[in-house]
């Protein structure tokens, strides 16, 4: 996984070129990781994020660090980033997905699956887990990849996704203008289960 500077520069590049593509200019500052991921997943060391404002009012983060890894083993999307959008400049998500990027090359994160996240939310918030939804898919270097939007769902939501709801889940949160973004702090966009 060791890269030169020179092979580094140019992999960035062509990430950076294929994220603007789908999600317009990306902000000239860049949240970099205390610890590179390039120095290897072993080295425990976080991704880089880029920020976009054009794409949805708001910011959409994702991280720009995975795609080109050989060692990040392949979701339905092929290689993939990750992305987590606020409707303001919320510190908490970009930081979250800069974490959550080494654990891809443990596990696959698929479109559809949820991961719980209660303890690593902050105090006072009502989401309890992440819901992960197929963003955006293109090539990238001659195969397919994507980026898989990370969003945050409360407990009713992410038991509803465990009743096998998940499409409804994504619906109603589309329905009450709550997608693409995670707000920490908001009712449930789901009764209870067992409640229709």
């Amino acid at each position: 996984m060791e890269e030169h500077q020179d092979d580094w520069e140019e992999l960035w590049g062509e990430r950076l070129a294929v994220l603007q593509a789908q999600f317009g200019a990306a902000d000239d500052a860049v949240g970099h990781a205390a610890v590179p991921l390039r120095l290897g997943p072993e080295a425990g060391g976080a991704a880089d994020v880029l920020y976009f404002r054009n794409w949805t009012p708001g910011r959409l983060s994702v991280t720009a660090e995975l795609l080109g890894f050989d060692d990040q083993p392949a979701n339905a999307l092929g290689q993939y980033e990750l992305a987590v959008c606020h409707r303001d400049d919320e510190g908490w998500g970009p930081n979250l997905i800069s974490l959550l990027a080494n654990y891809t090359f443990d596990c696959a994160l698929e479109p559809g699956e949820t991961m719980g996240i209660e303890s690593a939310v902050p105090d006072g918030s009502d989401v309890v887990a992440l819901l992960f939804c197929d963003l955006a898919r293109f090539d990238f270097r001659d195969a397919p990849a994507g980026v898989l939007l990370c969003i945050g769902i409360t407990r009713e939501e992410l038991d509803a996704c465990h009743a096998d709801r998940g499409d409804e889940v994504l619906a109603a949160l589309k329905a009450a203008g709550v997608f693409p973004y995670t707000d920490l702090r908001r009712p449930s966009v789901m009764p209870a289960v067992g409640v229709r």
